[in-house]
């Protein structure tokens, strides 16, 4: 039995968004519905170009009269200043919040349903609410993280680890794996990751996202890669015959992440520079016959 250990993301960060118009600010803007956010249940969505390309993806639960936004720590400040363009007169404030810190806990935690939230300490846990397989998010004050974490029963692990459970997984880390004004959603698995909603309102970027899955237009998709050579460097080109086959993303440890052709995807003799590339198709992902 694997036990249950938890890693502090030092790279991630957390934005407080407040006012009586949170939930209806933020659901003109990002892919998933915001009124399904609580102190229950957390959410994945991401915020898009108007041409639909990616730009932020992050994770959003309640906690009292605020909706706790989980981002990349390095991007926080560009993400909150997106935010704030579209504020306009809505009764909305949105604030970093140095003080709170996110944790992954993993191994033999006992996630349950994606999203699946509740209050701990002076902060929340919450399921990951992309795959319950990577276990359970917590956002809580910085100075008590560790000492509210091991109180549960957790002992602290590594990030490495970490990082190898989620690329096994095949599931991205924000702008280590996607492209800044390229990426479109549904070649990063954010529909099977529970990322976009396709019955709610109007977002930025919803008719690219909506024509790529209703029109079959996917040519390429995120897949994990065993990795046997030496590590690709990000952006590396994956070739396949002399043919270019797509992209190398973050790796670790002989596994990995590629954007690949998916008339490629199922053949042998992938390279990376001097690595040999194999694609394994994950069990949540649903790919086209």
């Amino acid at each position: 039995m694997i036990e249950t250990r938890f890693v502090v993301l030092e790279d991630r960060g957390v934005l407080a968004i407040g006012g009586p118009e949170r939930a209806s600010f933020l659901q003109g803007l990002i892919s998933n519905d915001t009124a399904r956010i609580s102190e229950a249940r957390a959410i994945y969505a991401a915020l898009l170009t108007a041409q639909g390309k990616y730009l932020h993806d992050f994770m959003l639960v309640e906690h009292g009269d605020e909706i706790w936004l989980d981002g990349e720590a390095a991007r926080l400040t560009d993400l909150k200043r997106r935010l704030s363009m579209f504020r306009l007169r809505a009764k909305v404030t949105i604030d970093e919040r140095p003080d709170l810190a996110v944790a992954a806990i993993y191994g033999d935690a006992e996630a349950g349903k994606p999203g699946t939230a509740g209050p701990l300490e002076y902060g929340m846990v919450f399921a990951d609410p992309r795959l319950a397989a990577l276990g359970v998010r917590a956002i809580l004050p910085c100075g008590d993280i560790r000492g509210a974490l091991a109180d549960i029963g957790t002992v602290e692990g590594d990030f490495a680890e970490y990082d190898r459970l989620r690329l096994g997984f095949g599931v991205p880390d924000g702008s280590r794996d996607l492209a800044l004004d390229k990426s479109i959603l549904l070649e990063s698995g954010f529909d099977e990751l529970n990322g976009v909603d396709w019955d709610k309102g109007c977002y930025i970027g919803q008719e690219l996202t909506a024509r790529t899955k209703y029109r079959g237009l996917i040519k390429k998709r995120l897949f994990p890669v065993r990795i046997d050579g030496p590590a690709p460097e990000p952006g590396a080109l994956v070739m396949l015959d002399g043919h270019e086959a797509g992209e190398m993303r973050s790796s670790r440890d002989g596994v990995g992440l590629a954007l690949l052709r998916l008339e490629t995807a199922g053949k042998a003799g992938l390279a990376a520079g001097d690595a040999r590339i194999e694609p394994v198709t994950p069990e949540w992902m649903r790919l086209p016959e």
